[in-house]
């Protein structure tokens, strides 16, 4: 047993960073659209000219969960033969920013778009200020993304 964690530690690190930014940033995805998915029902139920409006509203949560997928399949391209438990602790340590960014700004970034919903439904000349809105919050998203793309890069 201790061979084999000698042998693969770094590649069992390395695949715990595959899940940290995956798991994390998509979870965060999910309650996010989920959220303004519930928004988006009950507007258009009423309005359902609305729907395509709603629907973009509704999708920008789910752009960290694309960012953490994309990292997750970066550090996953990079295990294989060679790697040692440094090597792997730090693709963790590299996973972390957009995991932990991208799972906060996500559940964030759905409250700001519910309330997008909301001035789609009473004013739906102000729209693009609720995506606007929204979309501030994607900026803190991208910042993890960038961080860990330099870290993943720099391993």
């Amino acid at each position: 047993m201790v061979d084999f964690l000698v042998e693969n530690g770094g590649n069992i690190m390395g695949a715990v960073a595959v899940a940290i930014a995956v798991f994390l940033s998509g979870m965060g995805s999910a309650k996010g659209t989920g959220m303004t998915g519930e928004a988006a029902a009950g507007l258009t139920v009423e309005e359902p000219q609305k729907f395509g409006k709603a629907l973009v509203l509704q999708l920008l949560p789910g752009t960290q969960g694309l960012y953490g997928f994309v990292i997750g399949f970066m550090i996953l391209g990079k295990l294989g033969g060679g790697l040692n438990f440094q090597e792997g602790l730090y693709y963790i340590f590299a996973a972390l920013p957009i995991g932990v960014v991208g799972y906060f700004s996500a559940v964030a970034q759905a409250k700001v778009a519910v309330s997008g919903m909301n001035i789609l439904a009473k004013n739906e000349d102000n729209f693009v200020q609720g995506i606007v809105y929204a979309v501030m919050v994607e900026l803190y998203a991208i910042l993890g993304f960038v961080i860990s793309l330099l870290l993943v890069n720099n391993i």
